[in-house]
């Protein structure tokens, strides 16, 4: 228990001051694509030190397999130059059992990171995709997803629209049971519009079955009110501004992620890249405990057998292929051409399953 606990150690140890490094180089980097983004002067020193440390959250952790398997090789190198892994063997403790304290840190970091991480890094990324379209001259989201519905805004020369509808199709350019809510530029109420649908198209919403209310000219607007088989409602909106105004998925804490699945689902948007989003973080202590395999594999014999430097260079390799194919899983279940269980939990599994093996033949036999 003693042993664990050490290893434990020496491995939190290595993995600090391995994202202790990559905190300090992302740092540096990401400040200087800040400045690349916007133009020369148009935003200030601060605000780049504001957006860089904002974005920084979310690029480390997209990383984070990357940093496991480097703080594992710097720990198994370390263990192999000072002989204390040929002591462990010599004691009559197998490879497998030494695994045993850097995989369960590995996970830990992993539920850490899920369970306390994530809601930070969604937090800080939702604040840089605002701070970041403010002072690029993007307007803010044009939509909201909630349990009453889904909620768009517009504007025009005559001030700013208001949308609601129960429910649209997986575009967001055909809305049901919508209601559009006009007001003058001082905010004050100036029409209410009831339609069973409206689509969009270039410059219009073209809307059916529409009763209308006029909130200025009319002292009694119910009794105004008229009703439009067809009408045509001028908009400013693209199908593209309604669908970037979903944001990502990482910009949705975990704990809200099952709620916020559910409020898309019955707005009849499509989740699923929320979906198989939510089941890679749920997989990734897996994927931790799997780069610290991959590394212990090649690192964990004693240095004077050499080729060092080549173990280290396959273990990073094989790490970086892990790791880029399981983005390209991900990319493939939000496509729908992979289940999203599938997407999400067979490359960490396999890589596991891989890993084992390559162990259980080098060290073991």
């Amino acid at each position: 228990m003693i042993l664990h606990f050490y290893i434990a150690r020496r491995f939190l140890t290595s993995f600090m001051l391995v994202l202790g490094v990559f905190i300090g180089l992302y740092f540096l980097i990401d400040m200087v694509e800040q400045v690349r983004q916007f133009e020369a002067g148009s935003v200030g020193f601060v605000q780049i030190v504001q957006l860089t440390l904002l974005n920084m959250p979310a690029g480390l952790y997209t990383i984070l397999p990357l940093i496991v398997i480097l703080a594992t090789l710097t720990l198994f190198l370390s263990l192999a130059r000072s002989s204390e892994m040929v002591i462990t063997r010599a004691s009559g403790r197998s490879a497998i059992r030494s695994l045993l304290a850097p995989v369960t840190v590995a996970l830990l970091i992993g539920a850490v990171a899920v369970a306390v991480f994530n809601p930070i890094v969604a937090s800080t990324q939702k604040q840089y995709e605002i701070l970041a379209g403010r002072l690029s001259g993007d307007d803010a989201s044009v939509l909201s997803v909630s349990q009453e519905g889904l909620w768009l805004r517009q504007g025009g020369p005559e001030g700013q629209t208001v949308i609601h509808a129960d429910r649209a199709n997986l575009e967001g350019t055909v809305l049901f049971g919508v209601t559009f809510l006009g007001f003058d530029r001082d905010g004050l109420p100036r029409q209410r519009i009831e339609a069973a649908s409206a689509a969009l198209t270039p410059g219009s919403w073209n809307v059916t079955e529409a009763k209308v209310w006029d909130l200025v000219d009319s002292d009694n607007p119910e009794r105004d009110a008229e009703t439009h088989e067809t009408m045509t409602i001028r908009s400013d909106l693209t199908s593209e501004q309604i669908q970037d105004s979903f944001g990502t998925p990482a910009s949705v804490p975990i704990w809200e992620l099952p709620g916020y699945i559910s409020q898309l689902e019955r707005a009849g948007f499509s989740a699923r890249s929320h979906r198989v989003w939510l089941q890679m973080e749920l997989a990734l202590p897996v994927m931790l405990a799997a780069m610290v395999l991959v590394a212990a594999g090649f690192t964990m014999r004693h240095t004077r057998f050499g080729r060092t430097g080549l173990m280290v260079l396959l273990s990073i390799g094989l790490g970086f292929a892990i790791y880029f194919l399981r983005n390209f899983a991900q990319i493939l279940g939000n496509s729908g051409q992979l289940p999203v269980g599938l997407a999400a939990w067979t490359v960490p599994v396999a890589a596991v399953i891989l890993s084992m093996g390559i162990l259980l033949n080098l060290e073991d036999g």
